[in-house]
């Protein structure tokens, strides 16, 4: 030990003029005022640190708190809109019953007046059916009437001579003054 000492010993021996040199004399090499110095440093300093190191936990604790606010309120703000959403799932479910229902009302009522019209219009077509068929059978029957009555005068006019035409004429003349010496 004694060897590594004496490198620094020897040092303190040698004049330093303009050199460089260690003096180990601490009345000489003031080492107090450096010792004051650094005291107050530390001493000042720590509080310096302290209230520098305080602000800081003061930030961060604000920080979070306001973190944790916001978390809340957001947490809330999703509560509230998947309530919300339950409720418009809700809405659109009433929505879809009552329109399914509503589709089967009026197709059943669109069936109903469909039905009803068909029906209306079936007794105008059943009469014109009727009115057609009775015409028709008007037709035939004067078509029918006709040529009886041209069987008939054909008949007539075949078997008719002279003397059937003149009884004829003189007993319808006869009818006609019996009807008129009744009237009078």
């Amino acid at each position: 030990m004694k060897n590594v000492i004496d490198p620094f010993i020897s040092l303190s021996y040698w004049p330093s003029a303009g050199g460089f040199g260690s003096n180990t004399n601490i009345l000489e090499t003031n080492i107090i005022n450096p010792s004051l110095v650094l005291s107050v440093l530390i001493y000042f300093g720590k509080g310096v640190l302290s209230n520098l190191l305080d602000n800081r936990k003061q930030k961060i604790l604000n920080t979070i708190r306001n973190s944790e606010e916001l978390c809340k309120g957001a947490i809330d703000q999703l509560e509230k809109a998947r309530a919300r959403l339950r409720e418009v799932e809700m809405i659109a479910g009433e929505i879809r019953v009552n329109g399914d229902s509503q589709i089967e009302r009026e197709k059943e009522d669109l069936i109903n007046a469909a039905s009803e019209n068909l029906e209306q219009l079936e007794d105008p077509k059943n009469e014109t059916v009727y009115s057609e068929q009775q015409r028709a059978i008007d037709q035939i029957r004067q078509q029918v009437s006709r040529q009886a009555l041209r069987r008939a005068i054909g008949t007539l006019n075949s078997r008719l001579n002279t003397e059937l035409h003149l009884r004829t004429i003189d007993h319808n003349i006869g009818l006609l003054r019996t009807m008129m010496n009744t009237s009078d």
